[in-house]
């Protein structure tokens, strides 16, 4: 492809990514590609030769937003290819050719992404790379660097077999595929070697990696991504479930990693579970996090929390207040109910008002808040060891605590872990001072 490309102005790309870990990680491995094959990569909004949003349908807001960005690019740059990738185009492949895209990817054959768009341009076509992903073996893709500069996430899974009520995900992104631990290990080599300080662990449904491969387990992939010299090593979101005894005791004696969990609850109430064909109970929820609280004291416990359900009636939303306020979250990611089309529960009766779901939203979100203000206010005074990520003009850093906690204090150096006394709460987190100044 470079050999296409010597004797003429060097061609650009720009990337726009919406939603999830994932899809940032697939975008990453695309650009990386447009690179290898000499393209220079702008900023989404620039005029560039290319074009690349990879959309998000999880929720109908994500969707939107999708739709929306790819007709900016119609809009705004109509001589520029236009590549329509992830999940809204594994979804709505033929109306995208519509839009006029060059090229459709969804859930596979983005390896190929600038081979297809160079076969499409070349025969002035239109081409939908986009199949049936049921059935389709994990595709190999690989990154050498992130966004950022001090931490990486790595994808180590798709698909995901759980048909809960509520989600789209199953039918854009196909069945679980894993990526062989081997490969997890190399990556976080390569990782570690171009300077990244934490690793963060993604898939669409993490807690079932390794179920399509005969006795590999999730342990197995955390192990291998935990290669000497990594300071930290995050997992994304998990199952309830899939916190045992025997997974929390080895994840205990990995010292890289980080004592922040997320662990996906979506409800409170058995009897709404029950319905989202979530498959824990409350009772086993509170289990998973009495394990992870023995094996690491002072961990942040995260989830995410759905709100106005199809049939949610007052007192199973009240039944979801109160669990979350036992639970003593550190932050909760809320979501009011959006219906998805070919989902059980876009087809359940006792669908909520849009009032009535943003009114849940907000009395959670209150709660969230306040739980975040007493879990932050139990730390102050401590010492936190702070990875930097950004240094402003007027010096002042930005970083995390190993529970992912914001910190900003003045002096910080990007890419560093540094030791810092929390000294006061902020909007997000906490200001404070190094350690070597406080003393």
């Amino acid at each position: 492809m470079r050999n296409n490309l010597q004797n003429q102005p060097q061609k650009t790309v720009a990337f726009h990514t919406l939603g999830c870990k994932v899809n940032q990680y697939d975008a990453q491995a695309m650009m990386e590609m447009f690179q290898q094959a000499g393209y220079r990569s702008l900023p989404f909004g620039e005029q560039a030769d290319v074009n690349v949003v990879v959309t998000c349908v999880v929720t109908a807001v994500g969707e939107q937003k999708s739709r929306q960005a790819l007709h900016r690019v119609r809009r705004e740059q109509p001589d520029s290819q236009l590549v329509a990738a992830g999940c809204l185009a594994q979804k709505d492949a033929d109306k995208l050719k519509d839009l006029g895209a060059r090229l459709i990817i969804g859930s596979q054959h983005r390896e190929q992404v600038v081979q297809l768009l160079e076969e499409a341009i070349a025969t002035d076509s239109q081409i939908a790379a986009v199949e049936d992903v049921q059935r389709l073996p994990y595709e190999e893709l690989s990154i050498s660097s992130h966004e950022g500069r001090t931490r990486a996430v790595m994808k180590i899974q798709e698909g995901c077999d759980r048909f809960c009520a509520y989600c789209i995900i199953p039918h854009v992104r196909g069945g679980i595929r894993s990526r062989m631990p081997e490969a997890i290990h190399q990556e976080a080599l390569r990782l570690r070697d171009a300077g990244y300080q934490e690793l963060v662990l993604t898939g669409i449904h993490l807690s079932s990696y390794g179920k399509d491969l005969d006795g590999t387990s999730l342990l197995d992939a955390v192990q291998a991504a935990a290669v000497p010299g990594l300071a930290r090593l995050r997992l994304g979101s998990l199952e309830p479930v899939v916190a045992t005894a025997h997974f929390v005791r080895e994840l205990a004696k990995i010292p890289a990693l980080c004592p922040q969990f997320h662990l996906s609850l979506q409800s409170g109430s058995d009897t709404v579970l029950r319905r989202m064909r979530r498959r824990y109970t409350t009772a086993e929820y509170l289990e998973s996090l009495d394990r992870l609280r023995a094996a690491f004291p002072g961990c942040a416990l995260t989830t995410d929390v759905l709100v106005g359900f199809p049939g949610e009636t007052e007192e199973e939303f009240e039944q979801t207040l109160a669990f979350c306020r036992r639970a003593g979250f550190a932050r909760m990611h809320i979501f009011p109910f959006s219906r998805r089309a070919g989902t059980a529960a876009d087809r359940m009766p006792g669908q909520l008002s849009r009032a009535e779901k943003t009114r849940r939203a907000r009395l959670m979100a209150q709660l969230d808040q306040e739980m975040s203000w007493q879990f932050r206010q139990g730390m102050l005074g401590s010492i936190e060891q702070v990875l930097f990520e950004q240094v402003d003009e007027a010096g002042l850093a930005r970083g995390q605590t190993v529970t992912g906690l914001v910190v900003s204090a003045p002096g910080g150096a990007e890419g560093r872990i540094q030791a810092v006394r929390l000294k006061s709460l902020c909007l997000e987190g906490f200001c404070g001072t190094l350690l070597d100044e406080d003393e």
